[in-house]
């Protein structure tokens, strides 16, 4: 399968689903939206991954591309493409499908999140890192998949599309850059967790990926 991989800031690359795509054999093409500033007319993929980044679903003002890049989710999802959106990601695929983006309690660093039960894809709980201060309610005719005792909405399913709030393509040298957003006293903590806790993160990275893009 194409598919394409946004990019919305050089802080937040697609980590290890660089390495899953071409593994499971898909054809990845990355979009560099934080260089180009404008979705392409030529982005005609079959799958859709959208990473994070720094800026608010709801900063169109700022960043007129992110109206573009909801008018995108909505088609593919429309069609019944196939769209993983991570962190940001999420927050746009929510946002694009009629649901408010707000402030959050912030999480940063490792947490313990629990699979809704029956969900297809998440355990009973799983750690997973997190780097974010903004939420969404669900969009209508959504479900959830995970949720966290701080913020509720942490992974949901509509239609095509997948979001996640959490990062499980980060890799060590991705969560080491993060940490400096970390406070101070918590950084032994997360440098600890990262340790125990990213081969399972990836793990389940991979089964997210193939629920996305092999239904």
């Amino acid at each position: 399968m194409k598919v394409a991989v946004l990019l919305h800031d050089p802080a937040e690359p697609a980590g290890l689903i660089d390495e899953l795509l071409p593994a499971r054999g898909h054809s990845a093409a990355t979009v560099r939206l934080d260089e180009t500033n404008e979705i392409p007319n030529s982005l005609d993929e079959a799958g859709l991954v959208l990473m994070g980044g720094p800026m608010s679903a709801n900063d169109e003002a700022v960043y007129p591309w992110l109206a573009a890049e909801k008018a995108l989710i909505r088609r593919a999802v429309g069609a019944g493409r196939p769209v993983l959106g991570i962190c940001l990601g999420a927050q746009l695929i929510a946002s694009a499908l009629g649901a408010p983006v707000y402030a959050a309690e912030q999480e940063t660093g490792w947490r313990t999140l629990a699979g809704v039960p029956g969900n297809p894809v998440f355990p009973p709980t799983f750690p997973a890192f997190e780097l974010h201060d903004e939420t969404f309610d669900l969009p209508a005719g959504a479900v959830l998949l995970a949720t966290g005792d701080r913020v509720p909405h942490q992974a949901f399913a509509i239609g095509s599309a997948v979001g996640l709030q959490f990062h499980l393509e980060a890799t060590a040298p991705m969560i080491a850059n993060w940490n400096n957003a970390v406070p101070a006293s918590e950084r032994d903590g997360c440098s600890t967790g990262t340790a125990r806790y990213l081969p399972a993160a990836h793990r389940l990275c991979g089964t997210v990926l193939d629920y996305v893009l092999l239904p």
